[in-house]
């Protein structure tokens, strides 16, 4: 689905220290996903990450040349990218871009429920927002999903009562 060059990962969120370095809101399920990830782009310019690590669910890290606060808050509110390549989400995990647009399919009776329009990132887990001929909230645990297939379009859900 989305074969884009360069994948939105998460937002400058606000300055650490006053050494220059960054919090990295990031918009993948693991933040740890982001410490293997050498170089990544704000605003179209490539720049290294520099000591990146975890700190609750935040990545906090160096930006390239950045020594001060006074540089470091020029970023804040910035979409961070990286290149598609040099990441790779951990087994049976997507990224967010490659599931909107997804097929939604119910797994017992195999009818289209819509399409992912959305994926909330909520605390405790995502939401999927299904649009068909009414919008439908699934959340995104194993319970309700059967079989997730990116490259064929679809996602298969577990329905339950009520939804």
């Amino acid at each position: 689905m989305g074969n884009n060059e360069f994948l939105e990962v998460g937002k400058i969120v606000n300055t650490h220290g006053v050494r220059g370095e960054v919090r990295i809101q990031p918009w993948t399920d693991s933040p740890d996903m982001l410490l293997g990830v050498e170089t990544v782009f704000i605003d179209g310019m490539s720049a290294k990450l520099v000591s990146p690590r975890v700190h609750k669910s935040f990545v906090i890290a160096g930006i390239g040349e950045l020594k001060d606060i006074d540089a470091a808050i020029k970023l804040k509110n910035k979409v961070v990218s990286v290149k598609r390549d040099c990441i790779e989400p951990p087994d049976g995990q997507y990224f967010i871009v490659d599931l909107v647009g997804l097929k939604a399919i119910d797994a017992d009776f195999g009818n289209e429920l819509g399409k992912i329009t959305e994926v909330l990132t909520l605390p405790g887990n995502n939401v999927y927002v299904i649009k068909g001929e009414r919008e439908i909230l699934i959340p995104a645990v194993p319970e309700f999903i059967a079989e997730t297939n990116v490259e064929a379009g679809f996602i298969k859900f577990r329905l339950i009562e009520g939804l």
